[in-house]
């Protein structure tokens, strides 16, 4: 579920619990006004919380994950966002437009595969790849690039290892680029089996409408 809509509802469900749980303890337990408040709170807080436990088994469960697996993936995703923040940062610290579309290109695939396996935690082991190996790989990379690209004076040596560094980027977004086809191609084997079962349904239509056409003709 969307965790705007998730803190809304856990919302709506802890307000009333709170001031039915105010009154009660008010006008028919003649509590003080500050106990009153108190116990008001509490009871908020217990629904708030209680309903965001509830929502979260459930979301689990629908993944088909136990709540140990759900907890080494939600470490890991932790841990992606903060690398994809440290990519961000080294990414658009080089001042090159040559090399913005390239850099571009490469956090919106590595946010899509995080974005996706935040929605659905279970895709986490189709990118397994992204997560342990390339997401690291280019982290240091654009880290070491954006280093090198920083100082101030040039030499032979530095303008070639810029030059296998930005290479190597480029060849590794095609490794990202097969991370985001294989957290999708469950998507895209559910899609090209329902395209061929609306062929399929579509031949068998035309081949219908042949014979009736054949049968009037007779």
């Amino acid at each position: 579920m969307n965790p705007f809509i998730s803190f809304v509802l856990r919302t709506l469900l802890a307000i009333p619990t709170a001031g039915f749980v105010w009154l009660i303890s008010f006008f028919a337990f003649d509590q003080t006004l500050l106990l009153s408040t108190v116990f008001s709170i509490f009871s908020g807080g217990l629904m708030y919380y209680s309903a965001k436990a509830v929502m979260k088994h459930r979301f689990i469960k629908s993944q088909g994950l136990s709540r140990k697996e759900y907890k080494y993936i939600e470490t890991n995703l932790d841990e992606a966002k903060q690398k994809i923040e440290r990519l961000n940062k080294a990414l658009f610290s080089i001042k090159q437009l040559t090399a913005l579309k390239q850099n571009m290109e490469i956090l919106r695939i590595s946010r899509k595969i995080y974005r996706i396996t935040k929605k659905e935690p279970k895709r986490f082991y189709l990118a397994e790849k992204f997560y342990f190996y390339h997401l690291d790989s280019y982290v240091e990379l654009a880290e070491k690039y954006s280093f090198l690209a920083a100082q101030p004076t040039r030499n032979r040596e530095l303008n070639q290892s810029l030059k296998d560094t930005r290479r190597t980027l480029d060849e590794m977004r095609y490794a990202l680029e097969k991370d985001l086809d294989m957290v999708l191609s469950n998507d895209l084997d559910e899609l090209q089996f329902e395209l061929d079962v609306a062929r399929k349904n579509i031949d068998t239509f035309r081949h219908s409408e042949f014979l009736d056409e054949s049968r009037r003709l007779k």
